[in-house]
């Protein structure tokens, strides 16, 4: 795989299932001359894989079906590019728009009955850009901060735009569309006619200083639920659960703050309310390795329903079934299916996949997965645990040219075992190496093709990789090892388990190995360079570099730093790479994005400047219009040359 191929990595969204026997997903993928994101809705046979385009638009998401079946409803931007939701019918038709949204949707959930919406909407503050014809976000009034925490990576200021609840009824897609209306004679002197529209109108159902996420409905369709954010000015990371007359009333309080739960996702049946949320103690900013478990709200009863030392389903959603509830477990690189009903917990998948979205057909449990040689398939669980593959949305990347890595579980210096993988190129060697260190810390690596290696090893790289202490998927143990201990045991494990890749594949070159990493993965790098000589090159990228300027600049910035380096001045220090920056000697990339909010522009140039001034060889790539999900979702363009850049650097250095 070279950088161009990113074009080929298309993924899946969540499936819909319909009751005869197809599911509908939307299929996205990058493409550089549109330079975004581009895809549309599939249907695809359950019974044999076929599959057909059914929408033309150019970014079509989130696919659900009326629970009829007669009519599919989706995301795609207007006429202003605002998301809003369309529908179809279910065999056939052009789509219709049924929201107008001002500031747009951002989550829907269709009624028990099929007749109404319950959105997720942007509340855009009145004089914000966007709510005034021709008026520029320079040109906009002064914003008054109160908190810590009033900016979001990828939104900007969360203060312009609160997360609201609403309800609209869904537009009947039969009925006679709008025509624009012509100019007459009587006109003449009067004020223009406005045009109409049929647009169902959304009934805006919460406000305040507070955000609600995550709408759904209640099983009998009379109240809307979601979670409760608090917009405080003390960072609290606790929400609640509240469900929302939708035909007037007040708000009711179905599960507390008391609880001390951040709440991800929730679902509703007859009997209560499943919920996806971390226990973050009554400090309300407890994250740190907080696997996301499953709990049960019934009346004042709430129930733990998986266990927070083995379970992680941070990566999961919720799919209501008659006996329970499916759900997604991320462990040991792997994202795999679980049932929990009343005799516990079963887990449905064992393979080397990913599951990215669960429906059910029947008795059949129909997932969307990633998998070594594709970013997104769909296909239906086997009893023995595999996924049965039913479609070849990844056959173009494959024909590109993806290598299969070899996973090793080896042991480091206190005994523990590092689990991760080793890519190699063609040929006998030696090879230059690439360590790479995820995000995070709290992340993992998984068995999903990965462009970063994939691209890499088409170059001539080996590529090492591995999840140290302080990664998801390995049990609570394992990633609260490194809390206010960073760059101890997680530096060891990167380090040893690259000694263990290279006594096991000789074809590696121990000399010419270079390291790698962004977020976490660029604090890590950095960590290292400091403490290490033996890499030729590195690249530093998007990193936590200095945990002293990160409170007040970084979206996360109230609490991050605070719960994993700690808050006395000597500890921080202790962990701060900018503390022990004059040590590196390793020639280094420094590269950032403009618009990062999560690990702020200023933490690069502070971290390139020291190492300008005091000699060390760098250099700092900056891009603009891009935020901290750049190697993720950034322009298709940006992703390339970022490539690019990352190949120039190790071939100044490492030439393959």
């Amino acid at each position: 795989m070279r950088a161009q191929h990113i074009e080929q990595l298309v993924e899946l969204s969540r499936p819909a299932v319909h009751p005869e026997g197809w599911a509908v997903v939307a299929a996205s993928r990058p493409d550089v001359a549109a330079n975004r994101r581009v895809g549309q809705l599939w249907r695809v046979s359950l019974a044999d894989g076929v599959r057909t385009r059914i929408t033309q638009g150019v970014a079509d998401g989130a696919p659900q079906l009326t629970p009829d079946g007669t009519r599919i409803l989706f995301t795609r931007a207007d006429a202003k590019g605002r998301p809003q939701v369309w529908v179809m019918p279910a065999d056939g038709g052009e789509p219709v728009q049924t929201t107008d949204a001002p500031g747009g949707v951002t989550g829907f959930r269709i009624s028990p009955d099929g007749t109404r919406l319950a959105l997720t909407v942007r509340e855009v503050e009145p004089g914000r850009a966007g709510t005034v014809e021709g008026l520029t976000a320079e040109a906009q009034s002064p914003r008054r901060i109160v908190d810590l925490h009033a900016q979001r990576n990828g939104v900007g200021y969360r203060i312009d735009a609160r997360s609201r609840v609403a309800v609209a009824t869904i537009l009947d897609v039969g009925a006679e569309p709008d025509y624009e209306r012509a100019p007459a004679p009587a006109d003449a002197g009067a004020e223009a006619p406005k045009p109409g529209s049929r647009i169902p109108e959304a009934t805006t159902l919460t406000s305040g200083d507070v955000e609600h996420v995550g709408a759904v409905w209640s099983a009998d369709g009379r109240e809307v639920l979601a979670i409760r954010v608090d917009l405080g000015p003390v960072t609290d990371l606790r929400g609640a659960i509240v469900a929302i007359p939708v035909d007037g009333g007040d708000e009711r309080e179905v599960l507390g703050t008391e609880a001390n739960l951040s709440i991800g996702e929730i679902a509703a049946d007859a009997h209560g309310v499943w919920a996806i949320a971390q226990d973050v103690t009554e400090s309300g900013i407890d994250f740190v390795a907080r696997n996301a478990s499953l709990y049960r709200v019934v009346g004042d009863a709430v129930e733990q329903r998986t266990d927070e030392e083995s379970v992680d389903l941070a990566e999961g959603h919720l799919t209501l079934v008659d006996d329970g509830v499916l759900v997604q477990d991320r462990t040991r690189g792997r994202v795999q299916v679980l049932h929990v009903g009343i005799d516990g917990v079963t887990r449905l998948t064992t393979d080397a996949t990913e599951a990215t979205g669960v429906a059910t057909h029947g008795d059949q449990v129909v997932v969307t997965v990633q998998t070594p040689t594709s970013f997104g398939e769909l296909g239906i669980v086997e009893g023995d645990g595999t996924v049965r593959i039913l479609t070849d949305f990844g056959a173009p990347l494959q024909e590109a040219g993806i290598t299969v890595p070899t996973e090793h579980d080896l042991v480091v210096r206190d005994g523990s075992r590092v689990h991760g993988w080793v890519w190699l190129p063609e040929g006998e060697g030696p090879h230059p190496v690439l360590l790479n260190i995820h995000g995070g810390p709290f992340a993992q690596y998984g068995v999903h093709v990965f462009d970063e290696a994939q691209v890499a090893v088409d170059a001539g790289y080996a590529v090492v990789q591995c999840n140290p202490r302080g990664s998801a998927g390995y049990g609570r143990a394992h990633g609260l090892s490194i809390r206010q201990r960073m760059g101890t045991v997680d530096l060891h494990d990167v380090l040893d388990f690259l000694d263990g890749a290279l006594a096991a594949h000789p074809s590696l070159d121990a000399d010419r190995v270079g390291i790698m990493g962004g977020s976490y993965g660029g604090y890590l790098t950095a960590w290292a360079i400091a403490h290490e000589d033996r890499f030729r090159a590195a690249i530093v990228e998007r990193g936590f570099l200095d945990p002293d300027a990160f409170v007040g600049t970084s979206d996360i910035g109230s609490f991050f730093g605070d719960e994993y380096v700690g808050t006395d001045p000597e500890l921080v220090a202790s962990q701060s790479p900018m503390a022990v920056v004059s040590q590196v000697t390793t020639p280094t990339l420094v590269m950032h994005s403009e618009r990062d909010l999560r690990c702020p522009l200023e933490q690069a140039q502070r971290y390139f400047a020291a190492l300008h001034r005091q000699g060390t060889e760098a250099e700092l790539l900056v891009f603009p219009g891009e935020d901290h999900e750049l190697t993720r979702s950034g322009q298709p363009r940006h992703r390339i040359e970022r490539f690019d850049a990352v190949l120039d650097w190790f071939g100044r250095r490492i030439p393959a």
